[in-house]
């Protein structure tokens, strides 16, 4: 008994072992790390060193064993992964709202391409992604997959704002202020891959218009170097009747059909809008791990229709969320389209289970991520992994009571509720300001854009 009362004497004595110190403790009130699937946790804590989650563990423990340089105190917030647009157009963000209310062919032939073909270039491109990552930021985007003209200028805005992109190198078979001719698109793709092939938050992917736009000369060569770069292929495909009809009657096969004869089919590819898809189609992308980028706002606004997401995610198609470029949604907000997407799912298949709020959290997040082919450093709140993340703050009125968080994320909250923003660990947006953008000159430069491209009568 005596030598027992010395031991645990001597125990107490002993110095507490030291504390590991790292850069951010975070401390909230619930985190959802979206890995594992539907798990939310209550007083956790992330640890972020370096750019990167160290732990995810419970407030009391966090405490115990680090230290850090900063700590922040969540307490009637929700932390999540930062979200994943996947499919945009930045730069058209300066194109918001200049032709509302019609079919697709119509809206792009005779109003987008005209305005495109006049006021294009690379200060737009600059100017009108700077827009639309503000615009991304402050709602709690923190990657996007972008597809558009001059994506030097898109890199170098997301870079400078510290954002997270996969830049889309475009092709298509036409002349425009961009490039020429076909060699001179994939040239200029070629160098915009080796400018960023080292940098840590740009990314590079292939990015041909769409089936109606390329012919398959053009697609035989991106197919050539996406597989010698190992490089992702983002294409617009089945989003309307049209398109198909027009593709049979030119080519006899169907797009999706197309692009597999061509070899295009595959894990790299991801395919935006699949809104017209046969089950054989759901089957084909989903036995080739093909990923699918449903902007179901925008097809409503076009009248495209609505995409079987349902079906898709039941036969194990990947299927992650964007939000289509301003000029066709018009917001880049994936809260938004989040909630649309869960309650187009339930009701198009008749099953109100189809797209729970813990699936509509997923394709807004690593379901995208995945999709981009970065789902090993984003995407969920997973220790290793970048510290992309948001806060949402639920100590609001018009999110009282709360009984699911959840659920109020996808069918209650929105974007205005984001009140942190952080991208590798690097705080970018507080209290819902953004602390390394200039907002009102951002503000100044889209109006001086609006008065050169609008009518006299534009607000």
């Amino acid at each position: 008994m005596r030598r027992r009362t010395i031991s645990v004497y001597w125990r107490e004595l002993k110095p507490p072992a030291p504390m590991d110190t790292v850069d951010t403790l975070l401390h909230a009130r619930w985190v959802i790390p979206i890995e594992p699937d539907d798990r939310v946790l209550s007083e956790h804590t992330l640890a972020i060193h370096e750019g990167r989650i160290v732990a995810l563990l419970p407030t009391a423990a966090a405490r115990a064993q680090y230290q850090a340089r900063d700590e922040v105190s969540l307490d009637r917030h929700a932390l999540l992964p930062g979200l994943v647009n996947a499919h945009t157009h930045a730069a058209m963000s300066l194109l918001r709202g200049l032709a509302d209310d019609l079919p697709l062919m119509d809206w792009l032939q005779h109003h987008i391409w005209p305005a495109e073909a006049r006021w294009v270039n690379e200060t737009f491109v600059r100017d009108g992604s700077e827009l639309a990552i503000a615009e991304m930021l402050r709602g709690g985007i923190t990657c996007f997959n972008d597809m558009y003209f001059f994506p030097e200028s898109a890199a170098r805005a997301a870079r400078q704002a510290g954002m997270r992109a996969t830049v889309g190198m475009i092709v298509i078979d036409a002349p425009t202020a961009y490039a020429k001719d076909i060699d001179g698109y994939l040239s200029k793709g070629l160098a915009l891959h080796d400018e960023y092939s080292g940098d840590a938050r740009i990314r590079t992917m292939w990015a041909p218009h769409a089936p109606y736009t390329i012919g398959d000369a053009t697609f035989e060569k991106i197919q050539l170097y996406a597989a010698e770069l190992n490089l992702g292929i983002h294409i617009h495909v089945h989003e309307t009747r049209d398109e198909i009809e027009q593709s049979i009657e030119k080519y006899g096969l169907r797009p999706l059909q197309r692009l597999r004869k061509l070899g295009l089919i595959g894990p790299n590819l991801v395919a935006v809008h699949t809104v017209h898809l046969n089950p054989s189609e759901i089957e084909l992308l989903a036995q080739f791990g093909c990923h699918s980028a449903h902007c179901p706002a925008s097809n409503l606004k076009l009248g495209s229709g609505i995409a079987p997401v349902a079906q898709m995610l039941a036969q194990g198609v990947n299927v992650g969320l964007g939000t289509d470029g301003a000029a066709s949604n018009n917001r880049l907000d994936l809260w938004s389209e989040m909630r649309l997407a869960a309650l187009l799912a339930k009701g198009t298949s008749g099953d109100p289970t189809s797209v729970c709020a813990h699936a509509a959290l997923r394709m807004a997040t690593v379901n995208a991520a995945r999709a981009l082919c970065r789902d090993d450093e984003i995407g969920s709140l997973v220790e290793g992994k970048a510290a992309d993340l948001i806060a949402v703050n639920l100590d609001q009125l018009e999110l009282s009571p709360c009984f699911d968080i959840a659920s109020h994320l996808v069918y209650v909250a929105g974007r205005h509720d984001v009140s942190h923003v952080w991208v590798g660990g690097e705080l970018l947006v507080e209290h819902g300001r953004l602390l390394h953008i200039d907002e009102a000159a951002i503000l100044a430069t889209a109006r001086r854009w609006q008065r050169r491209i609008g009518p006299a009568t534009s607000c």
